[in-house]
This record gives C-alpha cells, sequence and structure tokens, in this order.
C-alpha cells in the first residue's frame, strides 16, 4: 500500500483522516477528508459524515462494499456502530480490485 500523507501538524487529536482508494477515490474526487473530530465516534458516524461530504456521488455505494482499516487494523465483519475510531486515527477505504 502507498504511503499517504501525515495528518495536518498540530491536528492529530482533533481530526480523524478518511483516506479513499481507487474506484472511492474517484467517486470522492479527492485523496482523503480530515473530519473535525473532538471526541471518539464510531466507525460508522465517521463513514456517514464522509459520505455526507460528497452528495450526488457514488460514493455510499462504493462505500459499502469497501474493505475498511482503522490504523492497520482490518474491521472486517464487525459492526461499524461498534467500532470505534479516536480522534488522531486514519481510516482507509479500500474497494475490491480487480485483477489477480
Amino acid at each position: 500500500m502507498a504511503v499517504t500523507a501525515p495528518l495536518p501538524a498540530g491536528s492529530e487529536t482533533g481530526v480523524i483522516r478518511v483516506n479513499y482508494w481507487a474506484a472511492a477515490r474517484a467517486a470522492a474526487g479527492v485523496a482523503h477528508d480530515d473530519l473535525p473530530a473532538g471526541a471518539p465516534m464510531t466507525l460508522a458516524e465517521v463513514l456517514a459524515a464522509a459520505v455526507a461530504l460528497h452528495p450526488g456521488t457514488r460514493l455510499p455505494d462504493v462505500v459499502g462494499v469497501c474493505s475498511v482499516l482503522v490504523g492497520e487494523q482490518p474491521v472486517g465483519t464487525e459492526d461499524p456502530g461498534a467500532v470505534v475510531v479516536e480522534p488522531g486515527d486514519v481510516v482507509e477505504l479500500l474497494p475490491p480490485f480487480a485483477g489477480g
């Protein structure tokens, strides 16, 4: 996986970064979003906030099929409403990739 830009200096405790890869990046039209976060959020809240930033796009559909990592930990089949994302964390949205 490619290395992404670090969080903005001084904002590590007040931001959750959402990185978009491949089709998610194409749908969002940006490589990442920095969501203000003064407190922990659930992954479901993070995903809803990210989608809300890009109305009228295919992002909701793409996010629905993405593999998700919080930090370097795959979320897998965990309930997004039960996964806690801390300010300073990075959420990676990885759509399915074609090919071998």
